[in-house]
C-alpha cells in the first residue's frame, strides 16, 4: 500500500479460513540470532512487514548477509561484529531499536540510532541509566539517540514493569561477552511471557540463559550456533480475527500453536472467560459467534491485545474493566487514548483513566464516520473489525498503517467475508 490510504468498510458477517500471518516478536529474535550465528540458517515463514524489514536493514551493517525469498530468508551470519554505517535507522520498529542497542555497542564505536518521531520518543531511561552506569554515551535528542561504549558484563537490576525488549536487548548480547552477567529483578516481572519467547529462540541458537531466584544468569565467552527456525502464527494479529469471529460470524485460523509461548495466546482465555466458543483445531483455532460478558481483563502480559479486547467488551453484555492498561500509552499511538476515541467516535461506551479502562457493552455500533488510525497498525485493524458490527459503513483513514505488522491484513479481512473500498 502507498502512504496515507482511506478504506471504507461495511457491515458483514465474517466466514472463512486464513492462514495466520508468522510472529512478528520471534521472527525478529530469529533474524538477530541468525545473523550472530557463524553459517547460515534459513528462516522460514517470515512476512516482509516495515518492522521486519527495519531489523534485516540494521543487521546488514554489522556484516550479515540476507538472501530473500518470497517467505523465507537465507543468512549468512558473522564472527565478528563490524559496523559499515554509523547511523541505524529503526523506522517505527521498537524491537529493532531495544534489541540492537546492546548488540551494536560491543562494536565500541559510536553509533545514531534513527527513526519515525513516534519511536525515539518512546521511554530508553533503563538504557540510559546502565550506559551511564559504565560512563558511556547515550544520548537522547527528539529525533536520534546517539550511543558509544560497550555494555559491560555486570550484574544489572531491572524494573520487572519495564517492557520486556530491555531484557531481550541485554540477553542478546551478554553471552557475546568474556565474563558472566546477571539481570535482577526489581519488583514484579510483567512481562515474562515475552521474555521467555527470547530465552526459547535463544537456546535454539545454542546460547543458554538460566532462570535463577528474581532474575537470570547469562554466562560469558558463549557463541550463536546456526540452525534453521520457522517462526510461529502470531497470536497479537490472529485475536483480530478471533474476536472477528465471536462478534460477526464462524472464522478458522491456521498455523496457531496450542503449545505456544506467546503471551497474547491469551486472547483465547479472555475469549472463553467472556463465554466466547473457541474451538481447539488440529492447525489452530476457530472462533464461533456467540453471545459474550463483560469481565475484568489484566493485560500486564499481552498489552498488544488492548484495542481488540476493548472492542469485544464494547459488543459485550455488562461491564468490562481492563487493568494494567498503562503501557498502551507508550506504542506506536497512546494505545489507550486512541482506542477510547475510536470506539467513542463509533458508538460505544468507554472511559478510561491513566492504565484502566472501563467499558459498558451494547448490541451494536453505528458507525456512518470517518475514524482516523492514528498511523497505528492496531487500531487500524480493530477498527476492520468493528466495523462489521456497525449499523453503517465507516472509513478509516491512514489504513496502510497495517504495513508495519500484516501488510496483507485487508486481503486476509477480504477473504473470510470483510467488505471495503
Amino acid at each position: 500500500m502507498n502512504e496515507n490510504i482511506d478504506i471504507e468498510t461495511f457491515p458483514t458477517n465474517l466466514n472463512g479460513t486464513i492462514k495466520i500471518p508468522p510472529s512478528k516478536s520471534l521472527s525478529h529474535r530469529a533474524l538477530i540470532c541468525a545473523a550472530l550465528s557463524d553459517g547460515e540458517t534459513t528462516v522460514s515463514n517470515i512476512v516482509f512487514s516495515e518492522d521486519v524489514k527495519a531489523t534485516i536493514n540494521a543487521l546488514k551493517l554489522i556484516g550479515a548477509h540476507f538472501d530473500e525469498y518470497e517467505d523465507a530468508v537465507r543468512v549468512k551470519g558473522v564472527r565478528k561484529l563490524k559496523l559499515s554505517n554509523k547511523e541505524v535507522f529503526c523506522n517505527e520498529s521498537g524491537s529493532t531499536l531495544r534489541f540492537l542497542i546492546p548488540i551494536f555497542s560491543l562494536t565500541k564505536k559510536e553509533i545514531t540510532f534513527t527513526g519515525k518521531k513516534s519511536l525515539i520518543s518512546r521511554p530508553q531511561k533503563i538504557y540510559e541509566d546502565i550506559f551511564e552506569e559504565d560512563k558511556n554515551i547515550f544520548s537522547v535528542s527528539e529525533d536520534k539517540i546517539v550511543v558509544k561504549g560497550s555494555i559491560k558484563a555486570r550484574t544489572y537490576y531491572l524494573d520487572g514493569t519495564v517492557s520486556s525488549q530491555f531484557f531481550t536487548g541485554l540477553m542478546m548480547a551478554l553471552p557475546l561477552l568474556e565474563e558472566d552477567s546477571y539481570i535482577h529483578i526489581k519488583g514484579t516481572l510483567e512481562s515474562k511471557s515475552y521474555i521467555d519467547l527470547t530465552i526459547d529462540v535463544l537456546d535454539h541458537f545454542g546460547i543458554n540463559v538460566q532462570k535463577i531466584e528474581n532474575g537470570y544468569y547469562i554466562q560469558g565467552s558463549q557463541s550463536y550456533k546456526a540452525k534453521d527456525y520457522r517462526v510461529e502464527g502470531d497470536f497479537s494479529q490472529a485475536a483480530f480475527f478471533l474476536v472477528g469471529g465471536i462478534l460477526s460470524g464462524n472464522t478458522n485460523l491456521d498455523d496457531l500453536s496450542g503449545d505456544s509461548s506467546q503471551g497474547d495466546k491469551q486472547i483465547i482465555n479472555i475469549i472463553k472467560d467472556m463465554k466466547g466458543r473457541i474451538i481447539f483445531t488440529e492447525n489452530g483455532f476457530t472462533a464461533i459467534k456467540s453471545e459474550t460478558f463483560g469481565t475484568t481483563i489484566d493485560l500486564s502480559n499481552c498489552p498488544d491485545l488492548g484495542p481488540i479486547v476493548a472492542l469485544l467488551a464494547s459488543l459485550s453484555e455488562g461491564t468490562t474493566i481492563i487493568e494494567n492498561a498503562g503501557r498502551l500509552r507508550i506504542k506506536e499511538s497512546d494505545r489507550i487514548e486512541s482506542t477510547v476515541n475510536t470506539l467513542t467516535k463509533l458508538g460505544a461506551d468507554i472511559s478510561a483513566t491513566e492504565d484502566q479502562i472501563t467499558i459498558n457493552g451494547k448490541q451494536s455500533l453505528i458507525g456512518g464516520v470517518s475514524v482516523d488510525s492514528y498511523n497505528d497498525h492496531r487500531i487500524a485493524m480493530m477498527l476492520a473489525i468493528a466495523s462489521t458490527r456497525c449499523e453503517k459503513p465507516i472509513t478509516i483513514t491512514n489504513a496502510n498503517a497495517v504495513t508495519k505488522s500484516y501488510p496483507h491484513f485487508f486481503e486476509d479481512f477480504e477473504l473470510v467475508g470483510g467488505i471495503l473500498k
